[in-house]
């Protein structure tokens, strides 16, 4: 029988699997309308790991009638040779690249399993996890005291994804992330909260659509005035309203990702990336 639920994608590393992940995701996004089942094998560092791999690989093949799609970025040639002997399209993700950068630079590529996510300087790597700690210490305003250290300030109301982002920001680029809630208090003086004044060339505003911030909020406290989609409507017209006031740029979380906000923020409000 013809698989109807989605062709099976798998991502194969002997590491974490992030790299394979992040690359396969990133192209099988490319292909709207096909839906994908992705399944990541990770640590596949040995000949009968590989095996393994390719045992399962290829009894989901079988399962649905259909091929399978396979990411590697295996380093081990005996473990690649196995692996890119299954009955599925097979996609080295690294030797795409790595023969021709050889070529260009003139030099051999280093043989090493899990080079690209290992600690290479533990400052940046302990800077990195001070920026987590510092978003964790200063969500949802829990604490403004050390905002003068803040790469960025996100703004919005609440369940708005001020959160998310400002992780995703701290583990992914160390930025020292801080998010503070807009609520009805502020909505009726239209100001900014007096303890935001001095850092404004820091803050950034998050919003969303009044229908999915109800959504979202009914799954936090079903019932609730909180959750109505009219206050959501009021709640929304006034923080963008405070917001374009007081020349606060802001982007619309609806429909799009954590990466793509986080990504955009960066690049409207001039904060250098750290890429670890």
């Amino acid at each position: 029988m013809p698989n109807t639920i989605g062709r099976r994608a798998f991502f194969v590393s002997d590491r974490t699997g992030i790299t394979a992940e992040m690359l396969g995701h990133s192209l099988l996004s490319q292909f709207e309308g096909i839906p994908f089942r992705e399944v990541t094998l990770p640590f596949v560092d040995s000949v009968e790991r590989a095996q393994e791999a390719v045992r399962q690989i290829e009894r989901a093949g079988d399962e649905d009638g259909i091929r399978p799609l396979v990411f590697s970025t295996l380093v081990a040639p005996d473990v690649r040779q196995v692996i890119s002997q299954v009955n599925a399209l097979f996609l080295d993700c690294f030797q795409v690249f790595i023969s021709p950068m050889e070529k260009e630079l003139g030099v051999s590529h280093t043989l090493e399993i899990g080079r690209s996510h290992r600690v290479r300087d533990t400052n940046e790597y302990h800077a990195r996890i001070e920026a987590v700690n510092f978003v964790l210490s200063h969500d949802d305003g829990v604490s403004t005291k050390e905002l003068v250290s803040a790469d960025l300030v996100l703004v919005g109301v609440s369940r708005c994804g001020k959160t998310p982002t400002c992780l995703y920001l701290g583990l992914q680029y160390g930025i020292r992330a801080a998010n503070y809630p807009l609520i009805p208090e502020d909505f009726r003086d239209m100001k900014l909260p007096p303890r935001l004044d001095k850092f404004r060339k820091k803050l950034f505003g998050l919003t969303i659509q009044p229908e999915r911030l109800a959504q979202i909020r009914h799954e936090r406290r079903p019932n609730s005035n909180y959750a109505q989609l009219d206050n959501c409507r009021y709640e929304i017209d006034r923080a963008e309203m405070l917001m374009r006031q007081e020349g606060i740029p802001f982007l619309d979380t609806t429909h799009s990702s954590i990466e793509e906000l986080a990504a955009t923020i960066l690049h409207r409000s001039g904060i250098q990336r750290r890429v670890y």
